[in-house]
C-alpha cells in the first residue's frame, strides 16, 4: 500500500450480554426459536407497552465495562434513536446518548507492543429484528421476511478511538475483545449467532496531517477475517481514489456493505450523522443513578483475564509466551490446566506441553471439558510418563484409550500390561542375559563403534517385551560394558 497516505480506522463492536431476558420486557433472550416467537407488545412497540430495564443486563454491561478499564457514569439515561427501517417496529432504537454507561479505557494490543487502543464509550441499547432474505443477496431476493425475535435484546456498543492504523490492529483487537467479554461471562460472543457484531470507519490523510478524512462505515462483518480484508479492501479502494483525483472516484461519507463473494465493499445509503437521528431522552425510562457500593459489587466478579493469566505461567511455571498464550486462549482452557498441575504439580511445563500437542486435538472450541478426561486423570497421565511407569510412545496410546472411554491411565495401564519394569536388579539381569548372547556387538562396542549399542538396547526391549524402562536400560548396559 502506499507509504503517502496514513490509515485512520474505528471500531464500533456490539456485543449481545447474555442475560435470559431480553432488556425492556421478559421475553426470552435466545437464539433458533421459529420466527416471531419470542415478542410481545414492549417488543413490538405497541401503544401502552412500557419498557423496564433489565437489572441484570445494567450488571454484565458494568462488568464487561469495567473489565475493558472504563469508567462507570454515576448518572446515565436512555434515549430514542429515531430512523425507519422494517426491522425497527417501533421507529425508534432506545440506546444512550449523551449520558452513556461508561467513558474510557482501551486494550492493550499485546505483550511486545505499545500499541494501546482507547476507547470512546461504552453503552447500553436494544437489537432490532432480523430481515430474512429469501437469496443470499439483497438484490436478488424475491421478497424479504421479518423475523422479530431479536427485537429488545440486550446489548453493549463498544465504541473505539480512531486509533487502528492497520486491519491486523483490529483483527487483534477483536479478538482480545472476545476473549475478555468470554472471561467475563458477559457474553457467548458467537458471531454466527449475532452475538458479536462490529462495524469499522476507515479513512485516509497523507502522513503528517492531524485533520480527520472523509469517513466511510462499513457493515455486514460476520467475521474478524472479514472485518481485516474488508478494512484493507477499503484503504486501497480509497488510496486509488484518491489519486486518480477524479469527481466520480471522490469519496463521500456512506455506509458500505462488505461483499464477501466479490472480496469488494459496495455503497449501501449515505453516512447519517447524529443530528439525522433527532435523539431525545425516553420519556418511559427515567434517568438513574448508580451507586459506588453497586459498582464495586460489579468489580469483584471481575475473573482473572487472560493476558494477567498467561504473564504468571511464564513468570511462575517458564512456560514460554506463545504457549501461555494458547494455554488462555478460553477460559475454561486455563482453568483445565490450573486443576491438571494442582493434581500434578511437579511438572506444569509437561502438563503445558501435552495439553496444546495432545488434548487440543480433541477439545471443540477450545473447551478440553468436551472431552471424557478430567483435569485429575490428564495430571495422572502426564505424572506417570514422567514416572517412568510408561514411555512416552505408551503415553500416547492410553490417552487415545481415555479420550474414547475416560477411565483412569492405571486401570488402562494394567489392562493392556503396560507398566514399565523400572527395578534395577531385574533390568541388570536381563542386560547381562544380552550381552552374554551377543559377543560380537559387544566387542565392536568395546572396540569404539558405540551405535552398537542401539542394537543391545533393543534386544533388551524385546526380552522384556518392550516393559523396561528404556533410560534405566541404557545406564544399565553401558556400566556393564565398561
Amino acid at each position: 500500500m502506499s507509504t503517502e497516505f496514513e490509515t485512520v480506522i474505528g471500531l464500533e463492536v456490539h456485543v449481545q450480554l447474555g442475560t435470559k431476558t431480553k432488556i425492556f420486557c421478559s421475553c426470552p433472550n435466545v437464539c433458533g426459536n421459529p420466527p416471531n416467537t419470542n415478542i410481545c407488545p414492549t417488543c413490538l412497540g405497541l401503544p401502552g407497552a412500557l419498557p423496564v430495564l433489565n437489572a441484570h443486563a445494567l450488571e454484565l454491561a458494568t462488568i464487561g465495562s469495567l473489565a475493558l478499564g472504563g469508567t462507570i457514569a454515576k448518572k446515565m439515561k436512555f434515549d430514542r434513536k429515531n430512523y425507519f427501517y422494517a426491522d425497527l417496529p417501533k421507529g425508534y432504537q432506545i440506546s444512550q446518548f449523551d449520558l452513556p454507561l461508561s467513558t474510557g479505557g482501551g486494550i492493550q494490543l499485546s505483550v511486545s507492543s505499545d500499541r494501546f487502543i482507547n476507547l470512546t464509550r461504552v453503552h447500553l441499547e436494544e437489537d432490532a429484528g432480523k430481515l430474512l432474505h429469501t437469496a443470499e443477496s439483497l438484490d436478488e431476493s424475491e421478497y424479504t421476511r421479518i423475523d422479530l425475535n431479536r427485537a429488545g435484546t440486550p446489548l453493549i456498543e463498544i465504541v473505539s478511538e480512531p486509533d487502528f492504523r492497520t486491519a491486523a490492529e483490529a483483527y487483534e483487537y477483536l479478538t482480545i475483545l472476545k476473549q475478555t467479554m468470554r472471561y467475563c461471562e458477559v457474553s457467548d460472543c458467537n458471531m454466527e449467532e449475532g452475538s458479536l457484531r462490529c462495524d469499522a470507519n476507515i479513512s485516509i490523510r497523507p502522513q503528517g496531517e492531524t485533520e480527520l478524512g472523509t469517513k466511510v462505515e462499513i457493515k455486514n462483518l460476520n467475521s474478524f477475517k472479514a472485518v481485516q480484508s474488508a478494512i484493507e479492501f477499503e484503504i486501497r479502494r480509497q488510496i486509488a481514489a484518491t489519486e486518480a483525483g477524479k469527481a466520480e472516484d471522490e469519496i463521500v461519507q456512506e455506509t458500505r456493505l462488505w461483499d464477501a463473494d466479490r472480496e469488494v465493499t459496495r455503497g449501501m445509503r449515505s453516512k447519517e450523522g447524529s443530528h439525522d437521528y433527532r435523539y431525545f431522552p425516553d420519556p418511559d425510562l427515567v434517568v438513574f443513578t448508580v451507586t459506588d457500593e453497586f459498582v464495586e459489587e460489579q468489580r469483584l466478579k471481575l475473573p482473572e483475564i487472560a493476558s494477567s493469566i498467561s504473564d504468571r505461567y511464564t513468570k511462575e511455571f517458564g512456560i514460554p509466551e506463545r504457549d501461555a498464550e494458547i494455554l488462555t486462549a478460553s477460559k475454561a482452557l486455563a482453568r483445565y490446566f490450573d486443576e491438571a498441575i494442582r493434581s500434578y504439580s511437579a511438572n506444569p511445563k509437561g502438563v503445558a506441553n501435552w495439553i496444546i500437542t495432545e488434548l487440543l486435538r480433541e477439545v471443540d472450541n477450545n473447551d478440553p471439558y468436551s472431552t471424557k478426561i478430567s483435569p485429575n486423570q490428564f495430571g495422572k497421565l502426564v505424572s506417570l510418563v514422567d514416572d517412568s511407569a510408561i514411555n512416552g510412545k505408551q503415553g500416547k496410546e492410553v490417552f487415545a484409550e481415555m479420550v474414547t472411554s475416560g477411565r483412569d491411565p492405571e486401570e488402562i495401564i494394567e489392562e493392556k500390561g503396560m507398566k514399565q519394569i523400572s527395578d534395577a536388579g531385574e533390568i541388570e539381569s536381563i542386560c547381562q542375559q544380552v550381552i552374554d548372547e551377543n559377543p560380537g556387538p559387544v566387542e565392536q562396542y568395546k572396540g569404539g563403534k558405540t551405535g552398537t549399542i542401539g542394537f543391545l538396547v533393543g534386544q533388551v526391549m524385546k526380552k522384556s517385551q518392550g516393559a523396561a524402562n528404556p533410560k534405566i536400560v541404557n545406564e544399565t548396559l553401558s556400566k556393564l560394558l565398561k
